[in-house]
């Protein structure tokens, strides 16, 4: 038997069905060894050596996978096709003690069998260029991380981060936010005269220049001078221009691209495109098929196509709607200068796997980024459309007026992507009704039409735009666009309004204090160039300990300088005349993650803390319980326990609180019991019903292989939604199915 050693479990059905008989496929749900999240863990004065160790959470994973191996006769690592793909397959080799140079690794940029097939047949050695690139960003990132993060903590406030390249998007949130607040809004007035000729058609004609020079009207004053110099004039055709104009098919999809065109054409979030992505690249249930793979690989900053997929196109193309609807060559696209063009665009694995023959098999959001993919695909490799055009200038006095417009002459690629184009339907619609105008001709005028407006300040970022400029800008790669977005966020760095992305005013005063100590690490090109050291380093020929070193040169008396100095923006603590119940010292209001709150100031030695009533400045009184005393002693003090309620249960405390903190957990035993359920949404075994410290929920009898749970049982089906497991619940009005997903508001009477 082979072991397989893929990352997703997502994918495993899908690849093993594509292997074959004497194969197994071991899933190690991402990364099996890292830093440890505590300690630096990198030997700066050893050539930043790492010290890698297991996660605390895949130790299990490991175990179970050295018991797969041990029974396999041969191991291939198929972990994901890019750098960090690369770097688990090798934290994986080392783990099991695989020669580095042994040929085990087999890539494919998509999951079909042609692809799985002719991966088995070209193994090869762990390319360590890969691993030495992802190692150079993940020390780096530690670095920043861990270096810059106690300088937020000292001078802004406590469980601050910072990070190499999400400090540097904060940036660009912060920098538009600052531009939006200074902008001053410019008045100016759009202005047109409405004019027939002599057949009854309406033109309305855009005023364009004075005295021969481009003239916008700034100003009601200037407005009513325009009015007055053109009152009687007449309006006659000065030029005409016919032409035949084209537009170029767009290039198919890379990462950002795909998130971009899902948020402003599909409306769906970064969360839900790259789950919906992940979902359709890993494979979705189809009726009478099992799971099945639809699109290539998700993570790529590339335009290039394969042979093979542009002939398909072009075949099925030409079969579809003609010969004419292919160019005469296949279309190639330019791949973005610093794109690491290590995998193929984002496309559809078959184009006879039509968006419509999958709609009722798949919940809206796959079907929806499904079709925007396949749809995007084929236009790409679709002939340019082509337009009659018409451009006619117009004198009146000493104003020149332009009128333009143009009407369908062959869709082109526009057949099939027509619904996606940003071209103004509205003006194309009033622009195929142009009258066949001539030089020399007089033209009626009918009125005039103008209005006041004010210049915008540029819009806030959407997740879609912020990931734009970071693609642009040559910022992360297409595997942290989404991590970078979500984590500041997260971090409160950054809000939502509406769809917009605003800072918050601590998102501001990080990005102010790192600019402050740290401008290099802030820079957006010194971030865009560190990216490209990282590409020479896969690219071979560059050690990565060199480019982290170059990086390190001075980074260490930065740092010291900026704990050294007594610039702060933390706030003051307030002192109060509330005594210290451990040791009498005044106590000081101090401000946390959760609020303000009453603490000692002769913290370390003493800890006690207490919850403030920000009305009165005194202690918040402490929620009432009943307290029932027990028979049992205080080890520590000699008091008589009482019981309490706490969040798991009951549990003993010694009534000298806060003097004395013991307490004493009353152990509860964990019962279990089968239940009336749908088998468990991840690994397809019974579920269980459980109590544990007097709460319930329902879990997967395939512990601790499946760590799946549910606070309610388990409901037939998906969301058809989002894709999510549904739960049963039952409310005052009778039964319902509910989607698991908070993010979801999915609800239905059961059946």
């Amino acid at each position: 038997m082979k072991l397989v050693v893929i990352e997703g479990i997502g994918k495993k059905e899908t690849v093993e069905k594509y292997l074959g008989p004497g194969y197994k496929v071991f899933a190690t749900k991402g990364h099996v060894r890292d830093l440890p999240a505590k300690t630096l863990a990198v030997n700066v004065k050893k050539d930043f050596e790492p010290k890698y160790v297991i996660m605390d959470d895949k130790k299990d994973v490991v175990e179970q996978l050295k018991s797969a191996v041990s029974k396999a006769d041969e191991v291939l690592l198929a972990t994901d096709p890019d750098r960090e793909g690369e770097a688990i397959s090798w934290h994986v080799a080392h783990i099991l003690g695989i020669p580095q140079d042994s040929p085990v690794r087999i890539e494919f940029n998509e999951i079909s069998k042609k692809a799985v097939q002719s991966a088995l047949q070209h193994p090869r050695a762990i390319d360590i260029n890969l691993v030495d690139a992802q190692q150079a960003r993940r020390v780096l990132d530690r670095l920043v991380g861990y270096k810059l993060s106690p300088v937020l903590c000292k001078k802004i406030q406590n469980k601050l981060s910072a990070g190499r390249v999400q400090s540097v998007t904060l940036r660009l949130v912060v920098e538009r936010e600052r531009e939006i607040l200074n902008f001053k809004p410019e008045e100016y007035w759009p202005f047109f005269s409405v004019l027939r000729n002599e057949q009854g058609a309406r033109i309305k004609a855009a005023l364009a220049s004075r005295g021969k020079q481009k003239f916008k009207i700034p100003d009601e004053q200037t407005l009513k001078e325009v009015i007055a110099d053109l009152d009687g004039k007449e309006y006659k055709v000065t030029h005409v221009k016919k032409s035949v104009t084209k537009s170029k098919p767009p290039a198919p999809f890379i990462t950002s691209s795909m998130q971009q065109d899902a948020l402003n054409k599909l409306g769906m979030s970064l969360k839900q495109t790259s789950s919906a992505a992940q979902a359709l690249y890993e494979g979705v249930e189809l009726p009478g098929e099992g799971k099945v793979a639809l699109i290539t690989y998700i993570r790529t900053d590339s335009t290039r196509v394969s042979d093979d997929a542009m002939r398909e196109a072009r075949a099925f193309v030409a079969q579809k709607f003609g010969e004419k609807y292919i160019p005469a060559k296949p279309n190639v696209y330019a791949t973005k200068k610093g794109a690491q063009d290590a995998h193929e665009a984002i496309r559809p694995i078959s184009l006879a796997r039509t968006p419509e023959s999958i709609k009722d098999a798949v919940n809206k959001y796959y079907y929806k980024l499904y079709k925007l993919i396949y749809d995007r695909f084929m236009a790409s490799q679709m002939s340019e459309a082509t337009y009659n055009s018409l451009s006619v200038d117009i004198a009146a006095g000493d104003y020149g007026f332009k009128v333009t417009g143009k009407s369908p002459l062959f869709a082109g690629y526009t057949a099939v992507y027509n619904m996606y184009t940003d071209e103004n339907k509205e003006e194309e619609e009033e622009s195929g009704k142009l009258p066949d105008l001539h030089e020399g001709e007089i033209l009626h005028f009918l009125q005039y039409k103008y209005e006041q407006k004010f210049t915008k300040p540029p819009a806030r970022f959407t997740e879609a735009s912020l990931v734009k400029t970071m693609e642009e800008k040559g910022i992360g790669r297409p595997a942290t666009y989404t991590p970078t977005v979500t984590l500041l966020a997260a971090r409160s760095y950054t809000e939502k309004e509406g769809k917009y992305i605003k800072p918050t005013q601590l998102g501001m005063d990080v990005t102010d204090m790192l600019i402050k100590y740290f401008p290099e690490v802030m820079d957006v090109t010194f971030t865009a160039e560190m990216e490209k050291r990282l590409d020479d380093i896969e690219d071979g020929g560059v050690i990565w300990q060199r480019v982290v070193g170059e990086f390190y040169d001075g980074f260490e008396e930065k740092i010291s300088e900026a704990l050294g100095d007594s610039f702060s923006l933390k706030t003051p603590d307030q002192k109060t005349d509330v005594p210290c119940p451990s040791c009498g010292t005044l106590m000081v209001i101090k401000s946390g993650r959760f609020g303000k709150f009453l603490a000692c100031p002769n913290y370390p030695k003493c800890r006690t803390t207490l919850p403030l009533d920000e009305e009165t400045g005194k202690p918040a009184a402490p929620p009432k319980q009943s307290e029932e005393t027990s028979d049992v002693k205080c080890s520590k003090c000699g008091r008589t326990m009482v019981l309490k309620q706490g969040k798991f249960g009951p549990f003993l405390a010694c009534p000298g609180y806060p003097a004395c903190k013991n307490i004493v957990n009353i152990e509860k035993k964990t019962e279990t019991e089968e239940v009336h359920s749908e088998p468990c949404p991840k690994c397809g075994k019974p579920m269980k019903k459980i109590t544990m410290r007097g709460s319930t929920f329902y879990g997967c009898t395939g512990y601790p292989e499946c760590r799946f749970t549910a606070n309610a049982p388990v409901a037939k089906g998906v969301c058809p939604e989002c894709g999510s497991h549904l739960l049963a619940r039952t409310y005052k009005d009778g039964a319902y199915c509910v989607c698991a997903s908070k993010t979801c508001k999915y609800k239905a009477k059961a059946e």
